[in-house]
């Protein structure tokens, strides 16, 4: 993991993070000199199941994916982090370790703050409190839905979802994933993806070819996926922070 200063960052900022850009003025500058740049590749385990949390990672551009893995080497997603919220709230709940692998399923950067400043701020009970709590909730909506969806819904919708909740995150309608990676999210068979993919295709919602996905009609595949999406959606914007710091 590469770890550089805030200065000349290429055009990122710790603002494009929706908790941090919430905080007030005041509250933002005591963390600034403490967070740490990171960039964060496709594929990268941030971290694993049961791991001491050392780092809570406020995500700006790259897509996280929380993964339980199950002792057969099968794994299911539980949710998604972009830049709306942060990666590791068991640290500030009291776990102190994490409860799923964390890998980067869409390649991006973030600004990392050390364990031990997160609980000092933490602990003031000001603004960043109240919205990590905010975020939280809005996190645990997620994995329940997407709980519920696996188990009741076909998986031409969870694959909607999927790609939905993906699309929401990212600056385009590009995608970059394979069907086995779609596969082990899931928790479904290659197979199954790739009859679900096919008629989405066939339907001129998506274009796949070798890794590489194009929503071509995002109205459609809204229109084809099931409630847990639009539940989500509702849920993030309530739990979406207003912009602070200036």
């Amino acid at each position: 993991m590469t770890s550089l200063r805030i200065a000349g960052l290429y055009g990122h900022n710790p603002l494009q993070n929706h908790i941090l850009a919430s905080l007030p003025g005041e509250d933002f500058k005591r963390l600034q000199p403490h967070l740490e740049f990171v960039a964060m590749p496709f594929g990268m385990t941030v971290c694993e199941a049961d791991s001491p949390i050392r780092h809570i990672y406020f995500v700006t551009s790259c897509i996280v994916s929380l993964l339980h893995d199950m002792k057969d080497g099968s794994s299911a997603e539980t949710a998604v982090i972009g830049n709306e919220g942060v990666l590791g709230i068991t640290l500030f709940m009291g776990g102190g370790k994490s409860l799923n692998r964390a890998t980067v399923k869409s390649a991006g950067y973030g600004f990392r703050l050390k364990a031990s400043i997160l609980l000092e701020e933490f602990a003031r009970g000001g603004a960043l409190q109240q919205q990590l709590l905010r975020y939280t909730q809005a996190l645990i909506t997620q994995m329940s839905q997407t709980a519920v969806c696996n188990r009741h819904h076909s998986v031409p919708q969870q694959l909607c979802r999927s790609l939905l909740l993906t699309l929401d995150r990212l600056p385009d309608n590009e995608i970059s994933v394979t069907q086995s990676a779609i596969a082990a999210m899931l928790g479904v068979r290659r197979e199954s993806v790739a009859e679900a993919a096919g008629k989405l295709q066939e339907e001129g919602l998506i274009q796949y070819a070798r890794g590489h996905l194009t929503v071509l009609d995002r109205d459609g595949l809204e229109a084809r996926a099931c409630e847990c999406y639009h539940d989500l959606k509702h849920e993030c914007h309530a739990m979406q922070p207003e912009q602070k710091v200036s």
